[in-house]
């Protein structure tokens, strides 16, 4: 079998996050698969230096055109160009308009139809309309946590038997244990001395209810947290984030929250081992990559008890409502408390569950029973 796949999210940036880190580690993880399938990489651009190279039953296509991509050029490419796909995977919301083969299509979450206020008019009617015809007509949809496959049912009307859950995973390689011999890297990224620190790795934006991370810092503080204990909120900058600074100036928090802006790979493992907890309070979240990469590097991790992060923790998680500020301090003083050495203990277990090769697995049979032979 043939398959076509846009990667173009695994293509934009070194700096992956999201969709992009999805897209690029499940490449990775297809190409090193046993499989007697074929690929074609459909791509805007050049293949980045980092992508897996060419080979017998790997090509890259690159068709550039500024606007409107998967609505033209990509749909006029797949019925004119041979050998044509067997079938045609969309690792974003996004499918070809129209296409001569069955379509597959990955779905992170449904959150923006949630806060539409959070999005230009422009950016929410693309995203919504986009990912509706592209779940309406896709043979097979792919969802990355059983909360987005309920999502994708009740918004879109899928039957379940057409939509697949792979859950995404980390590198296993990267993430464990590091040294607790201060690093360089950690010292330069608290700015100094290394101190006892919270840990929030993730995109500053509204989503991810950092301001109400913020506020229970603040609150715990006062009297709770060991004196010194500082606030890491690590990741690059997203959208309306600008209310988060200022949150934290009008609280006098500077020098007690620390934002390091966009973090290396190679930094995190050290970074997540060596802090106290791990914390991440979102309102929303298709899956969580961060949560499992912070259980494998040996630190509790504290996550909202709604959508999809219960999923991803499972029973070494420590549950706290989004919503309310004293939950998320208790959460915290429970990471760091007595309790800590067994929480860790039952992330590293919970984080064996979950690879790429069986993302990879998972993804691949999906995209068989795509096909009208199958």
């Amino acid at each position: 079998m043939l398959i076509g796949i846009d990667a173009n999210e695994a293509n934009l940036t070194a700096q992956r996050v999201g969709v992009n880190q999805y897209a690029f580690e499940l490449l990775e993880a297809l190409y090193a698969s046993k499989t007697k399938h074929k690929f074609v990489i459909y791509l805007k651009n050049p293949p980045r230096n980092d992508l897996p190279a060419e080979k017998e039953n790997w090509h890259y296509r690159v068709i550039p055109f500024p606007k409107l991509w998967t609505q033209t050029r990509l749909p006029f490419d797949l019925f004119f160009h041979k050998p044509r796909p067997d079938v045609f995977f969309s690792m974003t919301h996004y499918a070809p308009r129209i296409a001569p083969m069955p379509s597959v299509v990955a779905i992170m979450d449904l959150g923006f139809l949630q806060t539409p206020e959070q999005f230009t008019s422009r950016d929410f009617n693309q995203l919504k309309h986009w990912t509706g015809y592209s779940v309406r007509q896709a043979k097979k949809v792919i969802a990355i946590s059983e909360h987005t496959k309920k999502d994708i049912m009740r918004e879109y009307h899928k039957p379940p038997q057409d939509i697949t859950v792979t859950y995404l995973a980390y590198d296993k390689k990267l993430f464990k244990p590091a040294s607790k011999i201060v690093n360089e890297a950690t010292h330069r990224l608290v700015h100094g001395e290394v101190k006892p620190y919270i840990l929030f790795l993730g995109s500053l934006r509204p989503s991810k209810n950092i301001e109400g991370l913020i506020r229970a810092f603040a609150k715990l503080s006062l009297s709770e947290l060991p004196v010194g204990t500082q606030l890491v909120i690590a990741g690059k900058k997203a959208w309306l984030y600008e209310q988060i600074f200022q949150l934290t100036r009008d609280l006098k928090l500077e020098g007690k929250v620390v934002f390091t802006g966009f973090v290396e790979e190679s930094e995190k493992p050290v970074l997540m081992s060596q802090a106290a907890a791990f914390v991440m309070p979102s309102f929303y979240e298709g899956f969580g990559i961060p949560v499992l990469e912070a259980m494998a590097c040996g630190t509790p991790v504290v996550v909202s008890n709604i959508a999809s992060l219960p999923e991803v923790a499972g029973d070494a998680g420590i549950y706290v409502d989004p919503y309310d500020i004293d939950s998320i301090g208790r959460g915290i003083m429970e990471a760091i408390g007595p309790e800590r050495s067994r929480r860790v203990n039952k992330g590293l277990k919970r984080v064996k569950l979950f690879s790429w090769a069986k993302t990879a697995q998972l993804t691949l049979a999906c995209l068989e029973t795509a096909t009208p032979n199958h």
